[in-house]
């Protein structure tokens, strides 16, 4: 993936924002709000076609400053018949940063206090796709960063309304090709509408030849004409919203909680079944789990899902009060040399934004430190330890009148009904019944048959608890052949062990030794007059994929398979999903899985590029191709 480039805010002579790299201004001249309203909102006939519906999707082909947002936002919110939920997805090649959209912003007033929720809520400047969700959740702007051109092919999405408006088709010709056209034309809903200033010829007959009907409307200001368009196709809409918001999550250990507070927040009726006493008591109950991102120089898979968890955790986090976490920041260390030359390059090539990703040479860490290491490495700034069991309760409780729980409630088994899932106790008789199913098991989703195709295993891992009276806690998390913790209630983590397919939870004190002894390995010098034999700790199963993704999506129905289909014909068990296989990395993952499974829910746009959707799909097993293959970031999952 090409490094992202960002705007540079700069100003005709008259005072309009003006792209040099274009030679083009980013709006018009004479009034931009009211160009917005014009050509983008009139154009598509909105607020009308938007009233009374559950939801409303637009796209724009250029974010720019986010005035066409800006207004669409503002329109919504003063309509009484809005739809329930708006989303916006924009196209951005090159952003510009918080602080320029900030002083760009200024010039719109009437948007003061829209802009400055979007400027607080805006993600840094990182390739892929970022989510905003504002108005307590039923505005969601969805934001491609990189070229439209490639990207717009990795949406998944029903629109609505197209907003074109990138710059002038002479300037910018590859935002209007026929190749373009053709890509909004997958993605239109039945009776979408387009809206642009532009009516040049070549762009008229591209569109014309994706199936949209056009019509010259007149145009803003200075413009004589503007284009309106509809699309003529009358293909069934794939991404229709669910019949019934009500569903049933087994298990409420992160993935469990994160998505039922995903789907309260979308209005979701959530029952939570746990068959043990309080929320996060398996893999979740560690005191502190680290939160990175894991790059790597080819931006792999798993580079990019960990990108977008990350800052997906990041910002559910802040809207959480009640979690318990520290962005303290995360020390990566090389191995050993090769390894640290290596971690250097992966920075000096992705180009990410400081506050996502630094290398910090020997001597840099060891200032953080206040002592000497052999490599440096790695250093997140805004990374940190997350307090998994809080999350949990703290998404539990953000919606309580849409969430409730049952806890203590052991599920043996799945029945399909005519109109969902039963659930049943080990004496058959009926715990509860909905439309959706979704388990959030952890490594107790193997239990089901319905899960029984997934390839997930579990592997047991020990955390040592060292006192930190005994020892001088570091100020920042340091990962290199394991990690160690900053001090969290006096007590410093160290771990993990790893053991493939053991269900054992003792404690053992040959693993205490041995997260020591990785630990030495790591910090030489470090914590050595600690004695394995007195230490704490806890051991948990974590539910492991074998090519380290996520397993979230419809489950296959293998009965019902015939051949080798493709990964879209797979059958699948109507209304049975599943956010599992979260391995190691459960607070990097549970937010961003829990938005995808709900939009998957609701039809509505992906927070995902399609092959990273198609990366965690329960179905990729299946298909010989993807179940062969095992991507290997080269880190151990324990760090």
């Amino acid at each position: 993936m090409e490094a992202l480039r960002p705007a540079r805010l700069e100003f005709a002579d008259d005072g309009t924002p003006w792209s040099s790299a274009y030679g083009d201004v980013y709006h018009s001249a004479h009034g931009g709000p009211a160009q917005a309203r014009h050509v983008f909102l009139g154009g598509n006939e909105l607020p009308q076609r938007w009233q009374g519906r559950d939801r409303c999707v637009i796209l724009e082909t250029g974010f720019g400053l986010g005035l066409n947002f800006l207004a669409t936002w503002q329109a919504w919110r003063a309509d009484p018949q809005r739809c329930r939920r708006l989303h916006f997805v924009s196209f951005e090649k090159h952003p510009f940063s918080a602080a320029d959209l900030a002083v760009a912003q200024r010039a719109w007033p009437e948007f003061a206090e829209l802009a400055a929720q979007l400027q607080a809520r805006w993600p840094l400047l990182t390739p892929g796709v970022h989510r905003l969700f504002l108005d307590d959740r039923q505005v969601i702007l969805t934001l491609f960063f990189g070229d439209a051109t490639t990207q717009l092919r990795q949406l998944d999405a029903s629109v609505d309304a197209f907003f074109l408006d990138g710059f002038s088709p002479a300037k910018n010709p590859e935002l209007w090709t026929p190749e373009l056209c053709r890509a909004l034309s997958r993605l239109a809903a039945p009776g979408a509408t387009l809206a642009t200033w532009s009516v040049a010829g070549h762009v008229r007959a591209a569109l014309e030849a994706a199936e949209f009907d056009l019509e010259k409307r007149p145009g803003f200001a200075g413009k004589r004409q503007m284009l309106h368009g509809r699309f003529r196709s009358r293909r069934p809409d794939r991404h229709r919203p669910p019949a019934e918001r009500r569903a049933i999550v087994i298990g409420a250990g992160i993935a469990g909680c994160a998505t039922a507070s995903a789907l309260a927040g979308a209005g979701w009726q959530v029952e939570v079944i746990e068959s043990a006493a309080t929320p996060a008591t398996g893999a979740s109950n560690n005191i502190a789990g680290v939160l990175r991102p894991l790059p790597s120089a080819d931006e792999n898979r798993l580079s990019r899902l960990t990108r977008a968890g990350y800052l997906a955790t990041r910002a559910l986090l802040q809207t959480l009060p009640d979690a318990r976490w520290s962005p303290c920041g995360v020390l990566h260390l090389g191995r050993d040399a090769a390894h640290e030359a290596t971690q250097r390059r992966v920075v000096e090539r992705l180009q990410l934004p400081p506050e996502l990703l630094q290398f910090a040479a020997a001597d840099a860490v060891a200032e953080r430190l206040g002592r000497s290491v052999e490599t440096g490495g790695w250093w997140f700034p805004q990374g940190g330890w997350v307090n998994p069991a809080s999350v949990c309760r703290a998404a539990l409780a953000a919606f309580p009148q849409r969430i409730a729980t049952r806890y203590g409630v052991a599920v043996d088994r799945l029945e399909r009904t005519d109109d969902g899932w039963r659930l049943l106790a080990a004496d058959g008789s009926e715990i509860a019944r909905a439309p959706v199913v979704i388990l959030a098991a952890g490594a107790g989703a193997t239990h089901f048959a319905q899960f029984a195709g997934q390839p997930q295993k579990g592997a047991r891992g020990q955390v040592s608890h060292l006192p930190a009276a005994s020892i001088t806690p570091l100020p920042h998390v340091v990962c290199r052949h394991g990690y160690l913790m900053p001090a969290i209630d006096g007590i410093c983590l160290t771990g993990a062990t790893l053991q493939p397919s053991e269900a054992d939870l003792t404690l053992r004190p040959a693993d205490h030794a041995e997260n020591l002894a990785r630990l030495q390995r790591s910090l030489p010098g470090f914590a050595t007059a600690i004695d394995p034999a007195t230490l704490d700790g806890r051991c948990g199963v974590r539910p492991m994929s074998p090519d380290r993704l996520p397993i979230v999506g419809p489950l296959p129905d293998l009965a019902a398979l015939k051949g080798q289909p493709r990964l879209p014909a797979l059958p699948r068990h109507p209304g049975l999903w599943c956010v599992q296989g979260f391995g190691a990395r459960g607070i990097v993952w549970s937010a961003l899985m829990a938005d995808l499974l709900l939009s998957r829910l609701e039809g509505e746009p992906l927070p995902l590029e399609n092959d990273l959707v198609d990366a965690v799909d329960p179905g990729r097993f299946l298909l010989k191709p993807a179940g062969r293959m095992q991507e290997d970031d080269g880190f151990d999952d324990r760090t």
